[in-house]
């Protein structure tokens, strides 16, 4: 079964996969979670219960990250960690750990393009 791991930032998400290093490992950058337990971010709300549903396909042995990424303000910020670091330009964005594959925006809640994502190797 898929490990799912949450994080809330860039220094969590770098401690989450360096403990997972070696596994196949996806991460889903979201718009963290208000004190309304919701995302600030409508996209994000609608992809998770898709990309959710879609870890049936992907390896066994793989890691599934949700990492929060910060308020509102914080994201729109061009310079955050982010998007200077990782060359996330949306949320959310839901990429393969160490190759370029991923999918952006309304691609998140494509259960077609999730799953193949997911079961690619």
């Amino acid at each position: 079964m898929v490990k799912e791991v949450h994080v809330e930032g860039f220094e969590a998400l770098e401690k989450a996969v360096d403990e997972h290093k070696g596994r196949q490992i996806f991460v889903l950058f979201s718009g963290s979670l208000g004190s309304d337990g919701m995302s600030w971010c409508p996209d994000c709300v609608a992809a998770d219960p898709v990309v959710k549903e879609s870890l049936r396909v992907a390896s066994k042995d793989a890691v599934f990250i949700h990492c929060g990424v910060g308020d509102r303000p914080f994201w729109k910020d061009q310079k955050n960690i982010f998007r200077m670091k990782l060359g996330i330009k949306c949320v959310p964005t839901l990429m393969k750990w160490g190759e370029q594959k991923r999918l952006e925006d309304a691609e998140c809640a494509k259960k077609d393009l999730v799953e193949m994502l997911l079961e690619d190797d």
